[in-house]
């Protein structure tokens, strides 16, 4: 079911507006303590990994870019938001997939794709 933006769960648009506003780390209590984020093939598991992945990549980042909410679609506990990115990183333009598993009203599982 397609999704908008408004309808998105409350955790899940919090996340996606500190990590626009590269304030990831600030979020790190919309995670379940057991949570698991997989970016660029590496996994980050529990909190503590989260909140570091989370400085490193978004916080300390050389790269600056833009970002454009282009949609979203929900499934009983599966939510996945794309998002249009363009900035000075290697190409220049992608368009990456946020794919959240909640577990009640936290994230539990986080997959970052193109």
């Amino acid at each position: 079911m397609t999704t908008e933006w408004d309808a998105l769960p409350d955790n899940v648009q919090k996340f996606m507006t500190a990590l626009d506003a590269r304030q990831g780390a600030r979020v790190i209590t919309v995670f379940t303590e057991a949570a698991v984020v997989t970016d660029e093939g590496r996994d980050h598991s529990g909190r503590e990994e989260i909140e570091a992945w989370l400085t490193a990549s978004v916080n300390e980042s050389e790269y600056t870019y833009t970002t454009e909410f282009t949609g979203a679609t929900a499934t009983g506990t599966t939510v996945d938001v794309t998002q249009h990115l363009e900035g000075n990183f290697p190409g220049g333009v992608v368009d990456l997939h946020y794919r959240f598993t909640l577990d009640g009203a936290l994230i539990n599982r986080l997959v970052i794709e193109p």
